[in-house]
């Protein structure tokens, strides 16, 4: 059956679209648009300007606080501006515009460390916040911040997040078949740097091929591969703590309040490479799928790459009236193909114009089905209700703070209520109250 949470749903997987397609390598396009914010909190501050050269790995932004990430230039060529673009959050936003020259000329800016065993615990973060690594299974949380917890917070267990539970998406999946040495020493690095004792890989068991390659590799390490059971929202990292641990995380705490560190496999790869080879992070996995693509793939992609021409890559079998950049549970539907790839894209999906329609909002008939599928165990339509009637703080008190947004409560809502955005609106309120 596999180790699970209480909760959660299965929507279809839709994975069999690209689990079987390797990784496949894009030239980069002949103009890239880097954006400065592509992070959780301030948007680095760009430190080139326009009609400068620029090298392959190149820092081009600084980050501009403690939660903040640096950002580097994907190719080398010429800074042609910097100016707002269309950002994938739905308003426009300031981006670096590099012209390609065709050369990959890399700069020499991230020191190798082959060693990586004799470097001091505290090195690896700074090594991460060099070269820009942020959460890349979509929460996009600045790697060097969460590679220095507080004195207070002793880490126990660091759990590498392979559950890739969104349908459609498999970039962490074809990850950890085709680099899966490069994961396990990423994973041992962080391991290492966080002197935790236990070390979990946690996959779906739907990719029953990653979980063998995974075990096979590891060979003599001191990891353990846990087969979980397929069903969303598995890698919430909150789920997934309580899944394989039994601890549960407090309101309005973090994993390590519980001693627990979770991190993505396609983050513990980025570490490995920039420790190791010196490289910082400016290209990623993407799927590219959805019913509207002919050649749905994965693809390693730089970061900057507009989404038009991933849609160029893949082709389309019919008139295309929705992009959804991550999942389709979690994804943030696009307002622009102009729109470009970040650190945290790990999908882009493509579906037909009669796909994008939503069935109209009916009155609830207090089925519960939401309370019962609630990974959070919250009581989605009472929030939503006193959201709708302006009522945040009831909304509060009922716990809308808690909602990890997983989308499971309107996806099984059988009078298509969009729960989860009166949820989110509760709590954006519910933060402008406690700003006054």
């Amino acid at each position: 059956m596999g180790i699970t949470f209480k909760g959660g749903i299965h929507p279809p997987e839709n994975k069999h679209f690209t689990e079987n397609k390797s990784l496949e390598k894009i030239d980069a396009p002949e103009v890239l648009y880097v954006p400065l914010s592509q992070h959780i909190g301030a948007p680095a501050n760009p430190i080139v300007k326009k009609g400068d050269e620029v090298k392959m790995g190149q820092k081009i932004a600084e980050a501009s606080g403690f939660i903040s990430a640096n950002i580097h230039s994907p190719v080398s060529g010429k800074v042609k501006s910097i100016e707002d673009i269309p950002h994938f959050l739905g308003s426009y936003s300031p981006a670096v515009v590099i012209e390609n020259d065709g050369e990959d000329t890399p700069a020499e800016e991230l020191e190798p460390h082959t060693d990586w065993e004799n470097l001091p615990p505290e090195e690896f973060a700074k090594i991460a916040g060099e070269a820009g690594i942020v959460g890349m299974g979509g929460a996009t949380f600045p790697t060097q911040v969460k590679l220095s917890p507080p004195k207070d917070k002793k880490i126990d267990t660091v759990i590498l997040n392979g559950a890739e539970c969104e349908p459609y998406l498999t970039a962490d999946h074809r990850l950890m078949l085709e680099y899966p040495q490069h994961i396990i020493e990423g994973a041992l690095m962080i391991k290492y740097a966080l002197g935790a004792k236990r070390l979990i890989m946690a996959i779906e068991n739907n990719k029953p091929d990653a979980i063998e390659i995974m075990r096979k590799t590891i060979g003599g390490d001191d990891i353990e591969v846990a087969e979980l059971k397929t069903k969303y929202p598995q890698g919430a990292e909150k789920q997934l703590i309580n899944a394989l641990t039994g601890l549960e995380v407090p309101s309005g705490g973090l994993p390590f309040d519980v001693g627990c560190y979770v991190q993505n496999v396609g983050t513990a790869k980025a570490i490995r490479d920039a420790v190791i080879d010196g490289i910082p992070l400016v290209e990623r996995v993407v799927t590219v799928s959805g019913l509207a693509t002919e050649n749905p793939g994965n693809f390693l992609v730089r970061i900057g790459t507009p989404i038009s021409r991933l849609l160029e890559i893949v082709g389309t079998t019919t008139e295309v009236g929705k992009v959804i950049m991550g999942g389709p549970m979690m994804g943030i539907a696009q307002w622009t193909l102009q729109a470009s790839v970040t650190k945290g894209t790990s999908g882009v999906l493509f579906f037909p114009a009669e796909q994008s329609k939503i069935g109209d909002e009916t009155a609830c008939i207090l089925c519960a089905n939401c309370v019962d599928i609630c990974p959070a165990r919250l009581l989605p339509t009472s929030i939503a209700h006193n959201a709708k009637y302006g009522k945040f703080n009831i909304a509060d008190r009922l716990g809308a703070n808690d909602c990890i947004e997983c989308g499971s409560c309107a996806f099984i809502c059988p009078a298509n209520i969009n729960l989860l955005q009166y949820i989110r609106w509760a709590k954006a309120e519910i933060k402008q109250m406690a700003k006054k």
